[in-house]
């Protein structure tokens, strides 16, 4: 890392330490009741600079005129009863005819059914304002074009939407109501739409042929999805209650979601889904999704390759994972990445009461790489499996029609503490793709068992401070090119390092302290004693 990230980090801290004064705090009000850190003053229109590992890059905020329509100028009732669908799209129509400004949410409760946003519009909730969603499916037709699991289609139509937009924003300090429960409850039939669109995208069949949004072929909408924009904001909102995930901007630029609470509890919920993107930012949100809180995507499969457009320069910074009593609350790259993810920073997040911390899936079939992944300052409390896992096997990862194997490599964790866990680290590779690269620097876990890697090369670990409470620290197994560096173990370890495999080969132990350890290391079947150097 460069002394100029250095130093942004040590300011950056300093920011996180107020905000998490002010989550303990906001904690304290109910669930949905809005957990926000509102501690930074809104963009106005301006390039923020990022400092980044990899090549720096800028994200334009989006700006509009200063001039505001009022959704009651346009019929809208907000008393939670009266259909304002109409009332919304004339206030939208008005504000771009007019070039564009800010289409005014007061306090009260607005029904409505789909919003379609335009260019230079920012559709803005003041405090107690609140939108709910229509639960009648028919209300989001006509359908549109849309992303669904990595598989271009035409289906219902997001409950926000905007396609092929500049400047466009959702805003304020008011709360989204999906009423995803219809949605969820119909699970037999949006689980045979999927399968048919996989059956379609796999057939090769035309993009403009594969139509659902009825009731025979269904699929669940996004929320709020962006599709084609750029330079979009979402900020300072309470979301919950989605049909599908929340927030899904798809082929979009210079994205920016912050000070956001997401509350999404149905199944394959998700919070934040990057998909095939360039240049976004997440930072100050809070999580209790039921499924991935941030999954960075790029397509699935065929329709990825055809597709081919990566999901890059993703920054991910000072956000909570795990607001309830428990949630997924997991940072994803993947499973859908075909088309590549590369350049993602992620750093000063805490994890909490959640299923894992950050992995990266994928599986036989898929294709694509995965590539330079930086992970700094993670703060762990108790979660139920991995703070990190990389895992090539996720899903029926055995068996696949495509011969593609995906590529994980250039991964580097720094600073990473994890109170409580079930597994230490996870790193699982295929025989014939390895996972290639990964240096893990100032790691500190309490688990039930340590860390394991197979089919890998290339892992550099340097003070690594493992206490499984059963089984070996450090267990390679078909890995080569390895390096464990300043490491220690804790008091009552049986072994530190166990060996396995035929192709395990070429493990340098430089400057440990093993003196707790009953056993320095063990030789599994096919191991070589020479395999091993120590200094």
């Amino acid at each position: 890392m460069s002394e100029r990230i250095r130093s942004y980090h040590d300011m950056n801290r300093r920011v996180v330490a107020m905000g998490l004064a002010v989550l303990v705090l906001s904690c304290l009000l109910p669930p949905g009741a809005g957990c926000g850190i509102a501690t930074k003053e809104p963009y106005t229109g301006r390039v923020i600079a990022l400092d980044t590992p990899f090549k720096v890059l800028a994200i334009r905020v989006p700006s509009f005129p200063q001039r505001s329509f009022d959704i009651r100028d346009y019929g809208a009732a907000g008393d939670g009863n009266a259909m304002n669908t109409k009332a919304f799209a004339a206030a939208i129509a008005a504000c771009a005819q007019a070039g564009g400004g800010r289409v005014l949410v007061p306090a009260g409760t607005w029904l409505t059914g789909p919003i379609h946003l335009k260019s230079n519009i920012n559709l803005h909730l003041e405090k107690d304002a609140g939108i709910r969603f229509s639960a009648n499916f028919e209300d989001y037709l006509p359908v549109v074009f849309t992303r669904y699991e990595g598989l271009e289609c035409y289906n219902y139509s997001p409950l926000i939407y905007a396609r092929d937009c500049t400047n466009v924003a959702v805003s304020g300090e008011g709360k989204l109501d999906g009423q995803g429960k219809p949605w969820w409850q119909a699970r037999e039939k949006y689980k045979s739409g999927a399968q048919r669109l996989y059956n379609m995208a796999s057939g090769a069949v035309p993009v403009k042929d594969r139509v659902f949004g009825t009731t025979d072929y269904f699929l669940r909408p996004s929320f709020i999805q962006f599709v084609n924009c750029k330079n979009v904001l979402v900020e300072g909102l309470t979301v919950g209650s989605g049909p599908m995930w929340i927030i899904h901007p798809v082929y979009c630029e210079n994205v920016i979601v912050r000070n956001v609470t997401l509350i999404n509890n149905g199944p394959n919920n998700d919070g934040i889904d990057p998909d095939s993107c360039r240049n976004v930012l997440i930072e100050y949100c809070n999580f209790d999704t039921n499924d991935d809180a941030v999954a960075i995507k790029s397509g699935r499969d065929a329709d990825g390759w055809r597709v081919g457009r990566p999901c890059e320069n993703i920054i991910v910074r000072h956000c909570r994972f795990g607001l309830g009593s428990h949630c997924d609350g997991v940072v994803s790259i993947g499973s859908e990445m075909s088309g590549d993810v590369r350049n993602v920073f992620i750093h000063d997040c805490t994890f909490d009461r959640t299923e894992r911390a950050v992995r990266i899936k994928s599986k036989r079939g898929r294709g694509g790489v995965v590539e330079n992944i930086w992970l700094e300052d993670i703060t762990i409390g108790e979660i139920d499996s991995d703070p990190l896992l990389l895992n090539m096997f996720y899903g029926s990862g055995v068996s696949s029609s495509s011969k593609a194997t995906p590529k994980f490599r250039n991964i580097y964790v720094k600073n990473l503490t994890c109170r409580k866990a079930r597994n230490a680290i996870r790193i699982v590779g295929l025989p014939e793709s390895s996972v290639e690269n990964v240096r893990l620097e100032n790691i500190s876990i309490s688990s039930e068992n340590g860390l394991s890697c197979t089919d890998a090369k290339g892992i550099k670990l340097i003070n690594v401070n493992i206490a499984p409470k059963k089984g070996p620290v450090i267990r390679f197994k078909n890995s080569r090119d390895v390096i464990i560096e300043k490491s220690t173990c804790a008091k009552g370890t049986d072994t530190f390092l166990e060996l396995e495999g035929e192709r395990t080969t070429n493990i340098h132990l430089i400057d440990n302290d093993l003196s707790n350890a009953q056993r320095d290391i063990v030789f599994g079947r096919g191991v070589r004693p020479d395999v091993v150097r120590c200094k």
